[in-house]
């Protein structure tokens, strides 16, 4: 009886989860990280797997990577989400692990949706387990691990980035939907073109999720209505318009401005329109973009076009000036004349140059002109230096050696001719000027 209530659940779940796949065989997009010969994938294929934390936009498949993992792993399951999850709930799964892993020898993975969503203190209460391998985490974020993940819970794990499904992936997906007859759209008698389909993709903004909702809300809709035909225009008027996926607090605000400006750099005035658009469409702060501008347009650009600067701050100034929406034409211009405008980063290289103090030329100026006193007392040194090596070339006229003895004996300075002590010889003369040249030098580099 409890399987058909179950049935019965899974027919009435959204069609994204009734089309999550169960095997690598319809797991589509993420080639880079679990190709057969990649070694997350021979990990899960040879059940060997560590705790990993899987980072990636939504719908790019975090959750189905970690149900395909235990479908092939013989471990036991536990999936929590961070949103509506205690971490009391999740203590007592652990414990149900650690009895199962000592009376079965089975493992278990743990797995936590949103697992970003768990405070420090909650996130410190997975250590011990993940340590001593009562548990095998697998969490899941839409967030960079970095910041979001406490460190010693990122040292304990291993890091996958999972990118956004490109097109090619999310018509895979559509098609299987539209082909399964048990879990998909097969048993509605209804026909999608092309264009279609490829509107649902770019209304997807390529999360599989969405496309897959946004494919099952369109068919069921003109199949209420009798229309068995679907076109790219049926489809613009049920999906007027897609919500861009964009958080101006996380990890997608840095994303969009850091495309934004790689465009610009590139010299691709039509991306970088479009990453505008984009900012503009979801509300973007004006501000951020146009001081985003003026600082590209010095970094960037610098000398190499110097109007680039003065035009940067009159969009700034238009901005402020003007006002939304009609600020936003005057982005359009500033933004399509960094786009074309010749780049030069050389004034903002020597700046980080001579921060890192690689020019020396500096460091002389410095000892040379600006502390006289500093050289002084370097050229009092030299001739300290000259002084002792003028001694110890003369040493061995100075002193006689006792063999039976054993000690030194100092000839007495009284005897000696005090100009013949130190330039007795052109020899000593050539010795005393090398050495002379060698302190110039030094002084001249240190």
């Amino acid at each position: 009886m409890s399987d058909l209530f179950d049935k019965n659940l899974r027919m009435n779940a959204p069609l994204a989860d009734r089309m999550r796949p169960t095997s690598f065989d319809n797991y589509f997009g993420q080639d880079k990280i679990i190709a057969p010969n990649d070694p997350l994938r021979k990990a899960i294929d040879n059940d060997i797997l560590n705790s990993l934390i899987l980072w990636g936009p939504p719908g790019s498949g975090k959750t189905t990577l970690a149900q395909i993992i235990a479908e092939i792993s013989n471990s036991h399951f536990s999936k929590f989400s961070a949103v509506a999850t205690g971490i009391n709930e999740v203590r007592k799964s652990i414990a149900e692990a650690k009895d199962r892993l000592k009376y079965e020898k089975k493992k278990t993975i743990l797995f936590i949706d949103e697992i970003h969503r768990f405070n420090k203190a909650q996130q410190d209460a997975l250590l011990p387990y993940v340590e001593d391998g009562t548990v095998i985490l697998i969490g899941a974020t839409t967030e960079n691990p970095s910041f979001e993940i406490i460190s010693p819970l990122l040292s304990r794990s291993a890091v996958y980035v999972l990118e956004s499904l490109d097109e090619e992936a999310i018509v895979k997906i559509l098609k299987r939907a539209l082909k399964d007859k048990e879990k998909g759209l097969g048993n509605i008698d209804i026909e999608i073109s092309k264009d279609a389909i490829e509107k649902i993709i770019n209304y997807a903004n390529g999360d599989a999720r969405s496309a897959l909702n946004a494919l099952e809300f369109v068919t069921k809709y003109f199949s209420s209505i009798n229309v068995k035909k679907i076109n790219s225009k049926n489809i613009s008027t049920v999906l007027e318009k897609h919500a861009l996926r964009y958080d101006k607090q996380g990890e997608e605000h840095y994303n969009v401005i850091s495309a934004f400006i790689k465009s610009m750099r590139d010299s691709d005035a039509d991306a970088a329109l479009y990453w505008l658009a984009r900012m503009v469409e979801v509300g973007e702060n004006p501000r951020f973009i146009a001081r985003r501008m003026v600082i590209f347009a010095s970094e960037d650009i610098g000398n190499a076009d110097p109007q680039a600067l003065l035009i940067a701050n009159a969009v700034a100034h238009a901005v402020e000036y003007v006002g939304f929406p009609e600020a936003q034409i005057n982005l359009a211009q500033g933004v399509t004349y960094l786009a074309t405008a010749p780049k030069d980063n050389a004034s903002y290289a020597g700046l980080l140059k001579a921060r890192q103090g690689e020019h020396r030329h500096l460091r002389k100026t410095e000892m040379n002109e600006s502390d006289p006193a500093m050289v002084a007392g370097a050229g009092f040194y030299v001739l300290i230096l000259l002084a002792i090596i003028g001694v110890i070339i003369k040493l061995p006229e100075l002193t006689r050696y006792s063999i039976y003895y054993g000690i030194w004996n100092m000839i007495p300075i009284s005897k000696l001719d005090g100009a013949k002590l130190f330039f007795g010889s052109p020899l000593n003369w050539m010795i005393l000027a090398i050495m002379f040249i060698i302190s110039l030098v030094l002084i001249t580099i240190f």
